[in-house]
């Protein structure tokens, strides 16, 4: 049985120490094994022994309090994603990260055009949460390709995408969602790239553009574009380990089975 030996108590978070259950503080250097980040209450506990976590299952990271401290800085506040989804969209493109960021402890929603059921790709049934009339914000917004050129091409929904300028932290698309973020101007002055069949699409649609082919995703700062379908996952990673830590990105793709990721396997032109 492991034996839970602290509770950090963020909410009276010092700089200086970590406050403990039965103690008034611990050492920086100390180490200890922790959950990699999954947004539930475990995040906040420490085992004395490696092996996996029983709140969540994931395996625990050894890291020293310190290490610890700076990491749960970023996670006072559940970041949240909204994955826009069009009629006929791609399911790998917006399955796959949407595993990512909810293993990592996001909170994720969806949002269409209406409330309306969507089909993905003629196949699979969608009921989004919210449409554009009623979503709230979000620190994240996705777009995803297949029907991107009908997304593209609603003047409402990219009056809504500029709206949302304000209020968004970081934009983010797979595949030919690049079209949509093109569109509402997000990615005027940067660097993008797409789906590998697209790129000179994107190019001609795009001039104040700079399109790349043969990259998995291109890292703006705020804005993150990806290739097509498992490149989606890749830049998923990616912001999660900016945001997380690499090593909560490490922990995610391991749950995920997905063995052939590679950190920074992307072009990073600003941080």
């Amino acid at each position: 049985m492991r034996t839970l030996l602290i509770l950090l108590a963020l909410s009276c978070l010092h700089p200086g120490r970590l406050f403990a259950q039965g103690q008034t503080s611990v050492p920086a250097d100390s180490t200890g094994y922790f959950c990699g980040i999954c947004g539930g209450a475990c995040d906040t506990m420490t085992f004395t022994k490696p092996g996996v976590c029983p709140h969540c299952g994931m395996t625990l990271i050894k890291q020293t309090f310190a290490e610890r401290r700076e990491v749960m800085k970023n996670y006072t506040h559940q970041m949240t994603v909204c994955f826009y989804l069009q009629d006929g969209v791609e399911v790998l493109d917006f399955a796959g990260p949407m595993e990512v960021f909810s293993y990592a402890g996001f909170r994720i929603f969806t949002v269409s055009r209406k409330k309306d059921p969507i089909t993905t790709q003629g196949i699979l049934k969608i009921m989004p949460e919210y449409s554009i009339e009623d979503a709230p914000p979000a620190d994240i917004l996705a777009f995803f390709g297949g029907n991107a050129s009908a997304a593209a091409g609603d003047a409402g929904l990219i009056s809504w995408i500029d709206g949302r300028r304000a209020a968004t932290s970081y934009f983010f698309s797979v595949c030919t969602g690049a079209f949509i973020l093109g569109k509402a101007g997000i990615l005027d002055g940067m660097s993008a790239t797409t789906f590998h069949s697209s790129i000179e699409a994107l190019r001609t649609a795009l001039p104040r553009t700079k399109v790349l082919a043969g990259v998995r995703f291109v890292d703006n700062g705020h804005v993150i574009t990806t290739a097509g379908i498992s490149a989606g996952i890749d830049g998923a990673l990616h912001l999660v380990s900016r945001l997380k830590g690499e090593e909560v990105a490490k922990e995610v793709a391991a749950y995920m089975e997905y063995d052939k990721w590679v950190p920074n396997q992307g072009l990073v032109v600003a941080k």
